[in-house]
């Protein structure tokens, strides 16, 4: 059989718009897929004309047009949570009530608010997530104190959070405590972090765009379906995209510690020999020198030689 005409299992799922591609991998981890009546193993390909099942309901194959695939954005409210877990009190799903099954394109915080897309298709899912396709992100930020310079500074060209350096991005100050931040990042509650960091607390974050699409009229709560143009450029900004996962960290700084342990080997002689100087336990050796050259003087010459009494007369 062709490599062209067989799909990966968990794409295959992703793809019928049954759930994303990592929750597809759960479902078959959980033996809750079959092909052709048989449990199998991730990593198995679906060929033409196989049936794929999961917990009894038949999956479909994606229509060659996508026709048939659901894109919204979302303007998510404050305390609703980012999951397709029904059994999660404020789950998104809940909350938009869809009547196609769709899943959510990356996160918000459950107390962020702001622009999320939803779908019916993983692949796109995968295009738009990889962090080093750098897809632009807007978020307005209201932190707990006034703004400083250095604080613009330091977020625009990186912070230390999670074992790692953030990758350089755009700040722009919109009054005494509200920032813009542009991200192409999307590291765990990042914008929190990065303000934490630097002593500031979050008090409110919205995120106002991803990509070319932006919140417009949405009212909290509410969800429009995406349009003809702006899945056209959606699709031309992610056509060269990679779908797989690469490290896009910046290199890890060397801790303090790690850098004062390395400092301390490569002069171990020299600040052994400092913490005897001032260790008033350890004995002080004196240092005798010795002239082989001069030669002893003789008895007679000790014998005759004057002596210096210091008794006054």
């Amino acid at each position: 059989m062709s490599q062209d005409t067989e799909k990966r299992l968990n794409k295959f799922i992703s793809d019928s718009g049954y759930c994303s591609r990592r929750e597809a991998d759960k479902l078959i981890e959980q033996n809750r897929v079959k092909i052709n009546g048989v449990v199998p193993e991730l990593g198995t390909k679906v060929q033409p004309g196989d049936t794929v099942v999961v917990d009894g309901k038949r999956i479909s194959k994606i229509a060659d047009n996508k026709s048939d695939r659901v894109y919204i954005a979302y303007n998510k409210p404050v305390g609703i949570t980012c999951t397709t877990e029904r059994n999660v009190y404020g789950n998104i799903i809940d909350a938009i009530k869809h009547k196609e099954r769709i899943f959510p394109i990356g996160r918000l915080d459950k107390p962020s608010e702001g622009l999320i897309f939803l779908t019916s298709d993983g692949d796109i899912v995968n295009k738009i997530l990889r962090a080093e396709n750098a897809h632009d992100k807007e978020y307005r930020v209201t932190v707990d104190q006034p703004l400083s310079e250095r604080f613009v500074d330091r977020m625009q060209r990186g912070v230390p959070i999670l074992d790692t350096i953030t990758k350089p991005c755009i700040v722009k100050v919109e009054s005494r405590f509200v920032f813009t931040i542009i991200l192409t990042q999307g590291l765990n509650r990042q914008i929190r972090r990065m303000c934490e960091y630097l002593g500031y607390e979050v008090t409110r974050l919205q995120r106002t765009r991803i990509m070319n699409v932006t919140l417009k009229n949405l009212k909290a709560g509410q969800w429009r379906n995406l349009s003809e143009q702006e899945m056209t450029e959606i699709n031309t900004a992610v056509a060269g995209s990679s779908k797989t996962a690469v490290n896009t960290a910046q290199p890890k700084q060397q801790s303090t510690d790690q850098a004062n342990s390395a400092k301390l080997a490569r002069h171990k002689p020299v600040a052994d020999n400092r913490a005897k100087r001032f260790d008033k336990s350890v004995p002080k050796t004196k240092k005798v020198f010795v002239n082989n050259a001069k030669k002893t003087p003789s008895a007679t010459t000790a014998k005759n030689k004057p002596t210096l009494s210091l008794k006054r007369k």
